[in-house]
């Protein structure tokens, strides 16, 4: 079951943010709970880059569990493959974001792109750091 979509009635005005920033308790929680699906569901199926980061997380995390480390070495090796797949969700929205406002050249959604692109990197980074810090440091 999805959350509704906006009617006429729930529609927001100029001044409002949202149609759907009132609501409070389980009602929220429930939305927010097929919205994550859903974009979890987007992203997947739009970008490859988060496809291909998702197996990888598919291979690493078993991975992770299975070699020699702590418990907290277990986590950080988790943690750090989960941070590239929340980082890449993040990068993925902001160019969604810039290509909808406009798709022409422009130095400032290039800028925007390329940031979101450098926090990706920097993620992928911290896996190689941090899974080389836990097994051989």
């Amino acid at each position: 079951m999805s959350p509704p979509e906006p009617t006429t009635a729930t529609r927001a005005t100029p001044d409002q943010e949202s149609p759907f920033k009132g609501k409070t308790g389980l009602q929220r929680v429930w939305n927010a709970l097929f919205y994550s699906f859903a974009g979890l569901k987007a992203a997947y199926r739009h970008e490859d880059a988060f496809r291909q980061e998702a197996w990888l997380a598919v291979v690493l995390i078993p991975l992770a569990l299975f070699l020699p480390a702590s418990g907290i070495g277990h986590a950080l090796m988790v943690g750090s493959v989960l941070l590239v797949l929340v980082v890449e969700l993040v990068n993925s929205a902001i160019e969604a974001a810039i290509d909808r406002i406009s798709l022409e050249h422009h130095r400032l959604s290039k800028r925007a792109k390329d940031i979101g692109s450098a926090a990706v990197l920097l993620a992928l980074g911290n896996v190689l750091a941090t899974w080389s810090l836990v097994l051989f440091g």
